[in-house]
């Protein structure tokens, strides 16, 4: 049954109260026409829990921006929203395109800054990886009643391939449930090649000002954490708070290795406890064993990545060093599970705080 507006209702109690579901969840498709705009579409989702977000079915199925009670919950570039035709794949061209938003998706077979593999392709491969320009097929979206909870679903597939190379077909779906403050995505990647092909993925999620400023606080638990300019290893004093924007540009990168809890799942938090608000991650510890933490504190493009994933955000040569860089064989199939949510008010973050935060033992479900 779900929680809406401060009290629980049924599904008979709800559509007595409504004459269409529009009126409180739904889920609507567009067309971004202006500009570089054009070809990147528009999906809008939104609960009645207070949680909007807005996915590109042209880039990927990521997700361009996303809202909590009219709070934006990301950093959104000064490209905006920039259809697939417009990718440059050369060196750091991929950035002429990024809007960033909450979720920009990074792999398929690549993921880092622009570096030769001379162990595969033996080309440049750009930055990120092609898959964030990638137009999905077999759109849709709907929402509609399953049992007692309303659930909206977006989905579709993208494939990353070349004639003679590899052939990875990604299938996705985004998931949220009215009234929750939470939403799920579920990715099953698949080698429809006939070759072993390197499988990387990272999900580049971008938290932005209101929730990111000086203060804002990472709740990560970390077996060990390394930042990336000389493999060393790093204690949470050094990456868990925000500091404000700076007149110089730095780039500051860690690779985190979580401790899942005792279901094999890990827990992320970024948190500002002058709003009462927070963002959280949550997946299997199985599936996505390392976090890429970003941070990019410079003024008008203030900004930090938190970037679960089977790889690191370094490339094939640091993933290949570290026995991080996976391969999928023919035939294969891997899946991806990754859910996100807000946390709201000084309770729930925490509550969150105290099962998931660096000294606690993880014991929740």
């Amino acid at each position: 049954m779900p929680r809406l507006f401060g009290r629980r209702y049924s599904r008979r109690q709800v559509q007595d109260l409504v004459g269409d579901m529009s009126q409180v969840a739904g889920v609507r498709r567009a067309e971004l026409v202006e500009g570089n705009e054009r070809g990147a579409g528009l999906v809008e989702l939104f609960n009645a829990s207070g949680l909007c977000l807005s996915v590109l079915p042209g880039r990927a199925l990521d997700i361009a921006s996303a809202h909590y009670k009219g709070m934006s919950l990301c950093f959104r570039s000064k490209t905006g929203d920039v259809g697939p035709a417009f990718y440059e794949p050369p060196g750091e061209g991929w950035m002429r395109g990024s809007f960033l938003g909450l979720l920009t998706t990074c792999g398929l077979t690549f993921v880092g800054h622009a570096e030769v593999d001379p162990e595969e392709e033996d080309e440049e491969l750009g930055l990120h990886g092609r898959l964030s320009y990638i137009p999905a097929k077999d759109v849709h979206a709907c929402g509609g009643w399953e049992g007692e909870e309303y659930v909206i679903r977006v989905g579709g597939r993208m494939r990353e391939h070349i004639m003679f190379g590899h052939c990875l077909e990604m299938t996705r779906e985004i998931s949220m449930v009215l009234g929750e403050r939470r939403f799920h995505i579920h990715d099953r990647v698949e080698n429809l090649g006939a070759d072993p092909s390197p499988l990387m993925v990272l999900y580049h999620t971008n938290p932005g000002w209101p929730l990111l400023d000086r203060g804002s606080r990472l709740v990560l638990r970390s077996n060990r954490t390394t930042e990336w300019t000389a493999d060393r290893e790093v204690g949470p004093e050094v990456y868990t708070t925000a500091a404000a924007p700076r007149r110089k540009a730095r780039h500051d990168v860690y690779v985190h290795r979580p401790r899942a809890d005792r279901g094999g799942r890990v827990h992320v938090g970024l948190v500002n406890d002058r709003l009462g608000l927070g963002l959280y991650w949550r997946f299997p510890v199985a599936e996505i064993p390392l976090i890429t933490q970003w941070q990019h504190f410079h003024r008008g493009s203030y900004v930090t990545g938190i970037e679960p994933g089977n790889c690191s955000a370094l490339g094939r040569a640091w993933n290949r060093a570290n026995g991080s860089l996976e391969y999928l064989e023919p035939g294969a199939v891997r899946d991806f599970h990754l859910e996100m949510g807000v946390l709201d008010g000084a309770e729930e973050i925490q509550a969150f705080e105290n099962r998931h935060g660096p000294a606690s033992g993880g014991e929740s479900a």
